[in-house]
């Protein structure tokens, strides 16, 4: 059974992950040609930490 508290510690779990995920994205990219599918990428990434963020501070 998931409580409270479960779920919160699987949201920060979560959380860590994206943003880690999110520092290697932005570690990745190259200094020239940055291509479009690259910047959707680290902002589909920021939208999902946001998201896992306004969650945390609901529970």
């Amino acid at each position: 059974m998931n409580t409270p508290f479960s779920d919160k510690k699987t949201l920060q779990k979560d959380l860590e992950e994206k943003e880690k995920l999110l520092k290697d994205l932005e570690a990745s990219l190259p200094a020239h040609s940055i291509r479009p599918h690259q910047i959707q990428r680290i902002e589909e990434m920021e939208e999902e930490i946001r998201q896992l963020k306004e969650r945390l501070v609901g529970k």
